[in-house]
């Protein structure tokens, strides 16, 4: 993987990251380049709370892959604390080169130290090849998700 860095995002990151965010049919549709204001109010709201984790990755100073990760403690499964993986995007040029399995390791390393008993993942039912990839590295398919948008 050479020179990669995993960390958190900074403000300075935000254009890399939405623009990753907006790169794809779906995406397109829910995202906004032009405007990055809100993108920046929620990187402080994610900043300030301690179970929320939005990190980049960087190879050379470029951020080249972004994900967000939220540990939830809860009452379910013996009081189990749980993980969910969310906003996964690869830029396209790193696409195949081994950083989408380098993260989603990363996370689940992450849900360990945290002492999370589960890591849970949702995808747009259209994306068929991310699919195969969580389930290539043991992801389950195990239920079925709803959205109620307000």
């Amino acid at each position: 993987m050479g020179d990669l860095e995993i960390r958190a995002a900074v403000a300075e990151d935000i254009p890399a990251i939405v623009g990753m965010l907006a790169d794809d049919p779906l995406g397109a549709q829910r995202e906004s380049p032009d405007d990055l204001s809100p993108y920046l109010t929620a990187l402080e709201r994610l900043t300030a709370d301690p179970n929320q984790r939005l990190v980049v990755a960087v190879r050379e100073g470029q951020v080249v892959g972004t994900l967000q990760l939220t540990i939830i403690p809860g009452l379910s499964r013996r009081g189990s604390t749980r993980s969910i993986i969310e906003g996964v995007r690869v830029h396209t040029d790193e696409r195949g080169s081994g950083l989408g399995t380098r993260f989603i390791e990363w996370a689940v390393e992450e849900s360990r130290r945290e002492n999370c008993q589960l890591v849970q993942l949702t995808s747009d039912s259209t994306r068929t090849d991310a699919h195969r990839f969580y389930e290539r590295l043991g992801f389950v398919a195990s239920h079925v998700g709803f959205k109620l948008q307000l």
